[in-house]
């Protein structure tokens, strides 16, 4: 797409998305216009990360890709936590777990499968992404199982700082792990990649991410405001609305930025930004909006439902055994993406 037709289109997005917020009362066209806002801009996002990964690095570059892409899910998080709506809050993580393995993941290797036959990257990578995610899942069970034996809520919050404090450091210890210590045996060595040209420089792409964002935080908050009348008006329940509706929306950065990177070849950026983004947001951002919770006075615990809870090990389960060999097809992408409309399917009926 032309640049400056580019721009263009987030510019109007954006403008057209404050007009309807602030000078109409119709939650609806404030949601739609606000959500149009949101993946505008997290396409932004995403142009701007893969600009970034041309001087840092494939690896750094789905690393930034992953974090900046989740930040809209995070301030969008943050402003329900806000609110008071704990259950969307947890539903949003939910959905973005799945939706990173399945969706964004399922139509990367689609999309890169039908382009090349076989792609491949590095099965080492894989094998302790399929770790990090079961340590997320043994976490997120531990006080779901151990609720009903404490009885006192105040021993549940206590034990879900606990749980996040310790998921945040395993993270830390990930990436001291992962970009420092054994950096060379998780690199991607298995394709080969032509030089690109540098479409922006080094300091406008990291401006452009900076601004994306400021632009997220303010227009996730008008989404929070909308969301709960077009979730009443539609009947949606919550859970619905925050593991899917909010969870797309806000996964649209890794879903523009993993698609392209799969079809140029390089499926190692793709996983690293899919499966990266489940892993950051499963070891780091919820254990992070916890401790958000308490600066409201109202602190948010890690007890998510059966149905979050059989959804993200599913979800960890097929993702894992997809991408354990190091290698990707086409039919695999389809069979990830199966599994995410079943979900969908399940939990729009609840």
């Amino acid at each position: 797409m032309n640049q400056k037709l580019f721009f263009s289109l987030i510019i109007v997005a954006t403008a057209l998305s404050a007009f309807f917020h602030y000078f109409t009362q119709s939650a609806i066209l404030q949601f739609i216009s606000t959500s149009i806002a949101i993946i505008f801009l997290a396409a932004l996002l995403g142009k701007a990360t893969e600009n970034v990964a041309h001087y840092a690095g494939e690896r750094i570059g789905g690393f930034l890709n992953a974090t900046f892409g989740n930040a809209a899910e995070l301030i969008i998080a943050i402003f329900l936590i806000k609110e008071g709506l704990f259950d969307m809050v947890k539903a949003s993580i939910t959905g973005s777990i799945i939706g990173n393995l399945l969706l964004v993941l399922g139509l990367s290797v689609f999309a890169g499968g039908l382009k090349f036959k076989v792609q491949k990257f590095n099965s080492f990578l894989a094998g302790h992404n399929s770790s990090l995610m079961f340590l997320a899942i043994i976490a997120l069970f531990i006080p779901a199982i151990f609720m009903t034996s404490i009885e006192e809520k105040s021993h549940i919050n206590t034990l879900s700082l606990v749980i996040s404090g310790l998921l945040i450091l395993a993270y830390f210890l990930w990436l001291i792990f992962s970009m420092i210590t054994h950096k060379e045996e998780l690199s991607d060595v298995a394709a080969i990649h032509e030089e690109e040209a540098k479409v922006w420089s080094k300091s406008f792409s990291i401006a452009m991410l900076v601004i994306a964002t400021i632009f997220v935080a303010f227009s996730s908050e008008w989404l929070v405001h909308s969301i709960e009348e077009v979730a009443h008006r539609l009947g949606w329940s919550e859970i619905f609305v925050g593991a899917f509706v909010i969870a797309i929306v806000g996964n649209a950065a890794e879903h523009s930025a993993a698609i392209l990177m799969a079809m140029k070849n390089k499926i190692g950026a793709s996983v690293e930004i899919a499966v990266g983004s489940s892993l950051q947001i499963a070891l780091f951002v919820a254990p992070a909006l916890v401790f958000i919770s308490l600066l409201f006075g109202n602190p948010m615990d890690l007890v998510f439902t059966s149905y979050e809870l059989a959804a993200i090990g599913v979800a960890t389960f097929i993702a894992s055994s997809i991408s354990k060999d190091g290698n990707t097809n086409w039919y695999e992408g389809v069979l990830l993406m199966v599994v995410y409309i079943i979900l969908g399917a399940a939990f729009y009926f609840i």
